[in-house]
């Protein structure tokens, strides 16, 4: 029988309360992850964390000692794996990724890294944020990234056949800021840890509820903003009650170099903060915005720390000037904004599709059945 490991990248994290925040919501999404793992007879799970922290003391994970290289290398990391436990095949998680799949979506996955040939199968291959890796040792001899994002394209690049799976909340969801948190608390998805601790937290949010609103209101119109995939868009069409528009820029942005700037970049340096909602508010009633590649166009991030207390509308809280007028603007605006990172217009349109029905009564299937013609004829 073929040797599967799972490993999870748990990241450090800061002391703000939007980083501290994020934090605990992986280490509850590593509890769920673990115990469907488990469930379809996976072992050994590693963590990769810089301290034993609450993932390995709560759930008798192993530590994975990483060789402390500065800045960390996903890459190196990953083959320092490999070398020390030396599986045929491998499943890779980031902490806070694929805490919606179901054990048998695991087993998939568990089958896949146990073939004979080498593969690699994506969530999403053009971002990663978990795969099944079969044949793991092949990945020793290639360079692979510093970070997890574009790993599909590295091994592509290597000829190592790669595929995806389906797309959908259980795929394409993951915590990475603040809102992602906001929007999973929204709806009844999850495991009992991470539920568990949603409801502790007790969320508000000051746009969501109006966003979920307008979602289901056939008079609405909603605009989606930043790493939108044409087929999520395609998708969520389908199962909300109003009309979508979409500016669709910053794909790709973590996992290829692009040194062309994103058109709303420009525009919003150009004009402003305020001038850019003021358009927007003309345009639409509402509006799911990726942040990161509106505000950052080509260049760096800011710290996490900015990024999570924009989504959280907090500007007092933001040291950067541009995120913090951003910020400001979206709290005074006249139309709601949500603010976050790629999970926002990925797993998290998924599920702000479902919630948005919550508590109401309208007639779920909003959209005609295409015509067919061989069922009329019979």
């Amino acid at each position: 029988m073929k040797d599967v490991a799972a490993v999870v990248f748990h990241p450090p994290h800061g002391a703000t309360e939007g980083e501290r925040l994020v934090a605990a919501g992986r280490r509850a999404a590593i509890g769920d992850l673990v115990s469907n793992l488990r469930e379809v007879g996976l072992e050994p799970i590693l963590v990769v964390s810089p301290t034993e922290e609450d993932p390995v003391r709560d759930w008798d994970l192993e530590i994975f000692e990483a060789s402390g290289r500065v800045p960390f290398h996903f890459g190196e990391t990953l083959k320092d794996v490999i070398r020390a436990r030396r599986p045929d095949g491998l499943l890779y998680f980031g902490s806070g990724s694929g805490l919606l799949l179901r054990p048998e979506w695991i087993d998939r996955l568990r089958l896949f890294a146990a073939r004979d040939e080498p593969g690699a199968l994506f969530n999403n291959f053009y971002s990663s944020d978990f795969a099944a890796v079969s044949d793991v040792k092949r990945l020793l001899d290639i360079d692979l990234p510093e970070i997890d994002n574009p790993l599909g394209f590295v091994l592509a690049d290597a000829r190592v056949p790669c595929s995806t799976l389906e797309r959908g909340a259980e795929t394409q969801f993951d915590i990475d800021t603040p809102t992602d948190l906001h929007v999973l608390a929204a709806t009844a998805r999850g495991g009992p840890t991470i539920r568990s601790l949603l409801d502790r937290l007790d969320l508000a949010h000051p746009s969501l509820p109006q966003i979920l609103a307008l979602l289901s209101d056939r008079s609405a119109h909603v605009c989606l903003i930043g790493r939108v995939s044409p087929r999520t868009w395609a998708d969520i069409e389908s199962e909300v009650a109003c009309r979508t528009s979409g500016l669709l820029e910053g794909r790709g942005m973590r996992a290829a170099a692009n040194t062309r700037l994103p058109v709303l970049h420009q525009m919003l340096r150009e004009d402003g903060t305020q001038a850019f909602f003021d358009r927007l508010s003309r345009a639409c009633d509402g509006a799911v915005i990726d942040t990161r590649p509106l505000l950052a166009g080509t260049g760096p991030l800011p710290p996490p720390a900015d990024r999570f207390s924009s989504d959280l509308f907090r500007p007092n809280q933001i040291g950067d000037p541009l995120w913090r007028s951003f910020t400001e603007a979206a709290l005074a605006a006249p139309i709601p904004a949500l603010l976050g990172g790629h999970s926002a217009v990925s797993g998290g349109l998924y599920l702000l599709s479902e919630a948005c029905w919550k508590g109401r009564d309208l007639d779920r299937r909003l959209h005609p059945e295409p015509f067919d013609p061989d069922k009329e004829r019979s």
